[in-house]
């Protein structure tokens, strides 16, 4: 394969590949742009009535199976995919939709159910608390990232015209980021 038809090749890859994530970089540009902004997103929490005696133990290996069990016997109609465990405080994920939060309190076991704003629905995305399919997306498109990024790259230095511009470009990001990250 000659240098031209490389190139040409890594070119429509590197387009499609950012063409195809560009929903994703978006959203996290969006959201943590937002956020660093200030605007992180708000929930509306409204309390969700429990039966009186409603106990779970948040050490339980049966965790899962005994918040379905409640759920059920409290008639509360709320489908997660798993539990996110802080202690005191235990969420049904995925909470970039609306959700249940359990707290043990010192009156017993309260629930609250949280309804994100669409920033806070971004944030949730964006920090990985999303359904598991998603969570599975992002770990391509973080794959894919790395492969635009390099893919880039490569196609820069594979073109004559365009090595100094690329090595400059790549020399001042890279004296940026390591400024910025270590010693600002």
């Amino acid at each position: 394969m000659t240098s031209l038809k490389a190139r040409r090749l890594f070119v429509l890859a590197h387009l499609w590949f950012a063409g195809f994530l560009a929903p994703a970089f978006l959203l996290v540009a969006v959201s943590g742009g937002l956020y660093l902004l200030g605007n992180s997103g708000s929930f509306k929490s409204e309390p969700v009535p429990l039966p009186s005696g409603a106990t779970l133990n948040f050490e339980s290996p049966r965790l899962d199976a005994d918040v379905r069990a409640l759920l059920a016997s409290a008639d509360i109609d709320q489908s997660f995919e798993y539990i996110r465990n802080r202690g005191a405080v235990i969420q049904l994920r995925p909470t970039s939709r609306t959700h249940l939060e359990f707290r043990q309190t010192p009156d017993g076991l309260t629930a609250t159910r949280k309804v994100p704003d669409l920033q806070g629905r971004l944030m949730e995305l964006h920090k990985g608390h999303g359904p598991s399919l998603f969570k599975l997306y992002q770990k391509l498109v973080a794959i894919g990232l790395i492969l635009v990024v390099f893919g880039g790259l490569l196609v820069g230095f594979l073109a004559p015209a365009y090595r100094r511009q690329t090595s400059i470009a790549l020399a001042i990001g890279t004296i940026i980021f390591i400024f910025l990250a270590f010693f600002s």
